[in-house]
């Protein structure tokens, strides 16, 4: 009898334990992470380079934590990854579950040193000179990008960080003082969907760019002229596009919904007036919306 209870005894233990070993193994995700751009609006602009040194995670309800596994520091040219480009930053394994926020650390110039030798956040222009990026506490607390996502257990899921330097790019006073300010979101990539198509009608010497708006929320004052050096026309478009040299434009990592396109004229890089919204355009997930544009018809 004692034999009986002791052989039980042994099989409950190894029970627990094979069990102990199969939910921690489930309760493991993959999280493969890249990034991508939207263009910038100035013309003179060659590169913004950003370098980051660090990511961390913040998972609903929990702390911020390091992903262990990120190589780094990965240096990116952003405006390199625009018209639906991306670069791969990596591939993690981390805690299934939901999650809200990512923040990347940067190896930025600190505020107060005009001149820093070799900065890892710069820009450069047409004629080969280069400027710091100064980021408000991009080396300690970091820049953050939010958007929800959720890494299943034992799967994976693959992310998206947009990071939009027309919006981030900003020139403080006359001395051109550059400081980045943060302005990223997250797309699940699985999730999003694309607009394109072809432009035909383009007036010479005349570059066509094209914002996506939410549905309904575009109003006239989103055209005007910046008021400070800090802020961007069309502040609240989540993505855009300048038309290629093929006439072809991509609005590329959208998320299932509907849009408004508000098509835009700009010469040498000033921008010159909207020319038309284009209304009530659906995208759906991994799917490509065709929404050609005929300027002569406007």
């Amino acid at each position: 009898m004692k034999k009986i209870v002791k052989l039980a005894m042994i099989f409950v233990f190894a029970m627990f334990l094979f069990n102990s070993c199969e939910e921690e193994e489930t309760t493991k995700g993959t999280l493969t992470l890249s990034i991508t751009d939207a263009p910038i609006d100035m013309t003179t602009v060659s590169g913004v380079y950003l370098t980051v040194t660090e990511i961390q995670l913040n998972k609903s309800g929990s702390d911020w934590y390091t992903f262990e596994e990120f190589e780094g520091p990965q240096t990116f040219n952003i405006l390199e990854l625009t018209g639906g480009e991306s670069a791969l930053m990596g591939s993690f394994a981390m805690d299934a579950g939901n999650y809200t926020q990512l923040r990347f650390i940067l190896d930025a110039p600190e505020f107060g040193n005009a001149n820093p030798s070799n900065p890892g956040c710069y820009i450069k222009f047409n004629d080969g000179t280069e400027k710091p990026l100064f980021v408000p506490s991009g080396s300690r607390s970091g820049w953050k990008a939010v958007g929800a996502f959720k890494v299943p257990s034992n799967g994976d899921v693959a992310i998206t960080a947009d990071f939009d330097a027309r919006k981030s790019v900003m020139k403080q006073g006359s001395n051109e003082f550059y400081i980045l300010k943060p302005t990223i979101r997250l797309i699940v990539d699985d999730q999003a969907g694309k607009i394109a198509g072809g432009v035909t009608g383009i007036p010479a010497d005349t570059d066509i760019i094209i914002y996506a708006y939410e549905d309904g929320t575009y109003t006239d004052s989103e055209a005007d002229e910046p008021t400070n050096d800090t802020i961007a026309r069309f502040p609240n478009a989540i993505t855009s596009d300048k038309v290629c040299d093929d006439d072809s434009y991509h609005l590329s990592f959208l998320a299932p919904m509907t849009y408004d396109l508000v098509v835009t004229t700009s010469i040498d890089g000033e921008f010159q007036e909207v020319l038309d919204i284009v209304e009530d355009v659906v995208v759906e997930s991994r799917k490509t919306t065709s929404v050609p544009i005929d300027l002569s018809l406007l």
